[in-house]
């Protein structure tokens, strides 16, 4: 901390940390051309960095260089429950591995600010057809988490710097946007840019508001909730330029769909994005924030917008305190991050991208950055002639899911009002959904419900079976609850292809329902329009979706409401006050007196929620060899973190659902794979138990099968995954994964690193990691090697008859070597990038991860002291 710079900030009785006169001293004018990502980092290092390496830090930024790590210390973590929680669970499990070492484990606390949402736990049972829907889910999420739930109350009176908001109350991220974040935070007389990491990857949602707020593994989270810095290299800052604006009848979904697919592209993997132009400066807070929350589908760790008066707005609009929102502006006009600071700002890269060519669109299936328009649907396949069968049966394509979901499109108004408005108009013209359909409206937020009350909407929807089934992830995390049995058995029976469509940001094969064979993103004004067809054999544009009265063909068009229809409704019925009854109450935390809750939990020793963690006993107690290593699975592209451990529903058939049945839970309550992740036992059985995974080793009369599945080396024999996982540990057998392109891109689950580590994984070598993963490998003691440009499994020829050594000194982004012993004894040296990216990298993976380092420095610390 460099005292220096430290000054009032006009108007205010609080200080501020000059970054600019520091950048300036170093270099004359360099503040001016510094985009605004560098600024907010320029702050946090002369606030919380080493004085004495600050003109090294600052040139970093100033000169666009990347050959030295700097620090980054965000304000605050957000959680949501299921990752939330299994950060949690390992701090618990570390207060017991420091207490087994003779260390105070009451010490072990979060240092900085953490705030756990439980949005990721209930599941859509009862669609919303159903009038009590919510009320009965939520009966349903308490029974079916109750050792969950006992666990985070524990923390929340264990631990200190933690706060809970319980289930039934929202989406992290919209809570996030609409409350949570001050945007200019305060902390000892001292304002600054609000930051966080959260763990989630969809965190920079509220990069809308201008800020840093980036997705991290459960592993990252921790680090910093310990009060270490997130060290990193400058990114790529890459400048986004949105000129004129969206046609008449275009939703903020269409648009964001049309990015990502352009990001998709441009290739910003891993890469700051600030958006900006006429076109930026024009959208709502909502469709910046639609826009942001899509980052990790265009892979880009950040996506900003600057502070201007659509922020300021909206902070009003929200409900904010009036001094709040009045700071805010001080803050970002006095220090150069308002808008119209940034003119001068300048990007190595810059992309630039029309609005006005943005068309009606959807994305699928089975990625998010396929677009698909929906003029298109006949030439690309989807819609096709057909009729409904006579007998009542399913058509082909039948859309079984049909759900209004997840923060990306319910923290917009514009798009839920949208979706409100074709209710009430299909409803005028006598239309109605599908019986087949499973519908539902999740909003992220219960001003939602106040806001489409107030306009007298909400009954609109009920009509067509949107009824509020949650304030919570659900369909888009996979929550998506059970079919009709019939339902079911008649998908089953005809092998019919079933579909989802959801105004979601996933729709990975296998995510949203096991009998879902593929999913479709859309608008929530498509997403009740689907319903209506009830096939995505159906051309959405030209086709009738039903007859009026007078018996004449309805289409989209007839139904579709007007920009300013939606327009008048908002100014009509969204309001302040609806957003500060619910906030108010939500966040007056009371503090608990003569607290005397103990530092040690009491695991249950039959839980299958909630287990010690394993992390300093058995295969990650002993050395990694990095020789003799033999392929667990070779691997395609686009391998997500879907694939390495699914969060949907468990089915009684899989390596899980059998563990569960013998632990005597009923079937009905195995819940979904990511409210297990408490417990290793049960998580370690969902590694690669996603039935859509492509293992190039599972190979069954000359064709590569489908499933979860691998094979044993030397035998050859092809076996459910989990067999070989246990195969492999009971033979010691250290594990290499091989890999194409873009491995782990997808949600930011730690257990997709934490289940092949455990299961003896020491190395992936892919052509590429998406940067969550990375990290999250790396915290659990995995080398994440990448092949040079133009080297592939495929251009070696693999086949996983080989066994694997790694052979080099570790150091940054060096080159090692990867030794291929093929079956014949024949050998090949493949140099490889090591992805230990910074010297922090390299501390964490040679700890064997962020737990074993932080007890390593903890025990040191403490006695030294």
């Amino acid at each position: 901390m460099n005292t220096a710079y430290r000054k009032n900030l006009p108007g205010t009785q609080l200080d501020f940390y000059d970054a600019r006169e520091a950048v300036d001293a170093i270099q004359p004018g360099a503040w001016d051309k510094l985009p605004y990502t560098a600024r907010v980092h320029a702050e946090n290092i002369v606030r919380k960095g080493e004085p004495e390496k600050q003109t090294a830090y600052l040139s970093q930024l100033i000169e666009r260089k990347r050959d030295l790590d700097f620090p980054w210390f965000p304000a605050r973590v957000v959680c949501h429950d299921i990752l939330g929680q299994t950060a949690l669970v390992d701090l618990a499990g570390l207060r017991d591995a420091i207490a087994d070492q003779g260390g105070d484990p009451a010490k072990v606390n979060p240092v900085v600010p953490v705030q756990l949402i439980v949005d990721h736990s209930l599941a859509v049972e009862f669609g919303g057809f159903d009038k009590d829907a919510f009320a009965k889910n939520r009966a349903v999420e308490d029974r079916r988490n109750e050792d969950r739930f006992h666990f985070i109350e524990w923390t929340k009176l264990a631990f200190k710097n933690v706060d809970v908001i319980p289930a039934g109350n929202g989406i992290m991220h919209q809570i996030n946007l609409e409350r949570m974040s001050p945007v200019i935070y305060t902390l000892d007389g001292v304002a600054f840019p609000d930051t966080c990491v959260g763990t989630d990857s969809h965190t920079p949602h509220v990069d809308a508001l201008g800020v840093i707020a980036i997705g991290v593994g459960g592993l990252e989270a921790e680090n910093v909730m310990l009060g270490r810095a997130s060290w990193m290299r400058l990114p790529d800052i890459i400048g986004v330029e949105l000129s004129g604006k969206l046609q008449p009848g275009i939703t903020a979904t269409d648009m964001v769909l049309a990015l990502t697919e352009f990001l998709r592209k441009e290739k910003v993997v891993g890469a700051y994005l600030e958006f900006y132009g006429e076109g930026a400066s024009a959208l709502t807070l909502g469709d910046r924030a639609t826009i942001s929350n899509m980052a990790p589908e265009y892979g880009a760790t950040a996506a900003m917008f600057f502070i201007d008066k659509n922020t300021i707005d909206y902070l009003k609009l929200t409900g904010r305190e009036d001094a709040q929102v009045k700071l805010v502006e001080t803050y970002a006009r006095h220090t150069g991050l308002w808008a119209d600071s940034l003119k001068t700002a300048e990007y190595e890269r810059v992309l630039k991208f029309d609005l006005s060519s943005v068309v009606r669109n959807m994305a699928g299936p089975s990625n998010p950055h396929k677009r698909l328009p929906t003029s298109a649907l006949a030439e690309r396949g989807i819609a096709a002639p057909w009729e409904l069968p006579a007998d009542g049966k399913m058509p082909d394509g039948a859309v079984i899911i049909a759900a209004i979901t997840s923060c990306t499109n319910t923290s917009n108004p514009r798009n839920v009002i949208a979706a409100a408005l074709l209710a009430r108009n299909a409803n005028a013209k006598g239309l109605s959904r599908k019986p087949w359909v499973k519908t539902s409206l999740a909003p992220g937020s219960k001003a939602v419900q106040l806001y489409l009350e107030e306009a007298g909407l909400l009954g609109e929807l009920e009509q067509l079976g949107f009824g509020i089934v949650a304030f919570a992830c659900t369909t888009c995390n996979g929550m998506s609850g059970a079919l009709d049995p019939k339902i079911q058995q008649e998908i089953i029976d005809r092998d019919l292809y079933a579909t989802a469509v959801l105004s979601g940001n996933r729709n990975f094969d296998g995510r949203i329902h096991p009998y879902a064979k593929q999913a479709f993103l859309a608008s929530p004004p498509l997403v009740v329009a689907y319903a209506i067809a009830g096939t995505v054999r159906f051309d959405i544009e030209k086709d009738a979706l039903g007859l009026d009265a007078d018996g004449k063909p309805v289409t989209l068009k007839d139904i579709w409401p007007t920009d300013e229809e939606i327009d008048s409704v908002i100014a009509s019925s969204v309001k302040p006050e609806q957003f500060r009854k619910v906030y108010e109450p939500m966040f007056n935390f009371k503090i608990i007196e003569n607290n005397t809750t103990k530092p040690l939990y009491d695991w249950r020793p039959m839980s299958t929620y909630i287990r010690r963690p394993p992390y300093w006993e058995g295969a990650l107690a002993g050395e990694r060899t990095l020789k003799g290593l033999r392929p667990l699975a070779v691997l395609p592209d686009n391998i997500t973190t879907d694939h390495l451990s699914p969060s949907n529903a468990i089915l009684l058939d899989s390596a899980a659902g059998e563990y569960l049945h013998k632990m005597g839970l009923p079937e009905e309550d195995f819940n979904s794979y990511a409210t297990h992740r408490g417990d290793h036992l049960t998580a370690q059985r969902a590694t690669f138990a996603n039935p859509q995974l492509v293992n190039e080793m599972a190979v069954v009369d000359g064709k590569v099968k489908k499933g979860s599945l691998a094979r044993i080396e030397p035998e050859g024999k092809v076996v459910r995954m989990w067999e070989a996982i246990e195969t492999y540990m009971e033979r010691k057998q250290p594990l290499i994964i091989v890999a194409g392109a873009d491995y782990g891109q997808g949600s930011s689950r730690d257990w997709a690193a934490k289940g092949v580590r455990l299961a003896g994984v020491e190395v992936i070598a892919a052509e590429g990691f998406e940067r969550i993963h990375r990290t999250n490998l790396i915290g659990m003691g995995v080398l994440p090697l990448e092949f040079k440009p133009g080297t592939t499994r495929l251009t070696l020829g693999i086949d996983g008859t080989e066994t694997y050594d790694v052979v080099g000194k570790l150091a940054p982004r060096t080159t090692l070597t990867l030794v291929i012993t093929r079956k014949n004894g024949e050998r090949v040296d493949v140099p490889m990038t090591c992805r230990l990216d910074s010297d922090e990298e390299v501390l964490v993976y040679q700890a064997g991860g962020v737990l074993q380092r932080f007890a390593v420095d903890f025990l040191a610390s403490t006695k030294a002291a």
